[in-house]
């Protein structure tokens, strides 16, 4: 009987001890180090996993306490996917704590107005968001495309230029993505409605919306440049748009020749007529809408005056003119 007694006084003086040995880790810190850790999380990654690398970044000291403890609070299943900034020493109880928030707003990238697909890409691949080969593959993946709800001809004027929060876990399909439901946010069925008015389909929204955004910079000019385009889709008129030239020239070059106007490519307004086959550019809301409401004005012609904004004529005399004056 007593050596009963015994043995159950050693298990609660056991247990005891290991409460308070437990309760001790939650309150001491980790190993201290220079600076903050980044802990990038998976999607779909588990709390073990968590703990593991925290453990190994030595943020703690105990994978294993640090998964009892969260379990116990029920906090191992309110870890997002992200990234988590901390800065040591901190203690177990606050590392969970955070994990139990949401991840910080860390990988921020910013898309301007105006960039081609191409570029896109390329200032994903320079934040170190993926691989060139591995956006290529999506953007060519007929799969994907139908998926994403996009023409066979390509992601082209999809991509919505912004500014976006890419954790470094962030897929490449998952940014892109991204990326294409805020154009279909920006792309609402009101804008649709408003071209399809004008008979124009959300393609060729998007189409024109690229050239209006190439063709100026100045927020105030997007209607009159839409008027030109639209009264000359009406008269049957060539576009004549400079930009849709210049897509796709790897090596930036914006100088065009003669031969240039004249080379038939499925972009080249000089020689097809109506609208490039896609879009030239990914643009923004204000072109968007400056796509289905153009202003009211019978301007057939504009051109640069050299500071950033464009003289807008009705009659090729006063085109030419205007032309003689500003690129004398």
């Amino acid at each position: 009987m007593r050596a009963g007694r015994t043995a159950a006084a050693m298990v609660v003086v056991a247990s005891l001890a290991g409460a308070v040995g437990a309760a001790g880790f939650l309150v001491l810190p980790g190993p201290s180090q220079v600076g903050p850790v980044l802990l990038p999380v998976a999607e779909g990654e588990g709390f073990a996993q968590v703990a593991e690398d925290l453990a190994r970044m030595r943020v703690v000291r105990s994978a294993l306490a640090l998964r009892l403890w969260a379990r116990l609070t029920g906090r191992d299943r309110q870890v997002a996917w992200g990234d988590y900034l901390f800065q040591p020493p901190i203690t177990p109880l606050a590392v969970v704590d955070r994990l139990a928030r949401p991840p910080d707003p860390i990988g921020q990238v910013t898309f301007p107005e105006g960039l081609t697909l191409d570029e896109t890409v390329t200032l994903l691949v320079a934040h170190g968001r993926g691989s060139r080969d591995a956006f290529a593959a999506l953007l060519s993946d007929p799969i994907f495309l139908a998926r994403e709800g996009l023409p066979l001809s390509g992601a082209e004027g999809y991509l919505f230029p912004d500014t976006y929060v890419l954790p470094s876990t962030m897929s490449a399909e998952r940014i892109l993505h991204e990326m294409i439901a805020r154009f279909r946010l920006a792309l609402d069925p009101e804008l649709n409605a408003r071209g399809a008015a004008r008979g124009l389909t959300p393609h060729q929204i998007v189409t024109l919306a690229s050239l209006i955004e190439e063709e100026t910079t100045l927020p105030e000019e997007r209607r009159r440049v839409s008027a030109v385009f639209h009264n000359r889709l009406r008269l049957g008129m060539r576009l004549q748009s400079d930009p849709t030239v210049l897509y796709g020239r790897p090596n930036g070059d914006r100088a065009i020749s003669r031969s240039d106007l004249e080379r038939p490519t499925p972009h080249n307004t000089y020689v097809i007529a109506g609208l490039p086959l896609t879009p030239i550019s990914n643009p923004g809301r204000g072109a968007l809408e400056a796509a289905v409401d153009p202003a009211e004005t019978d301007a057939l012609y504009f051109v640069a005056r050299g500071d950033g904004s464009h003289e807008f004529t009705s009659s090729l005399a006063a085109h030419n003119a205007a032309v003689a004056r500003y690129q004398r």
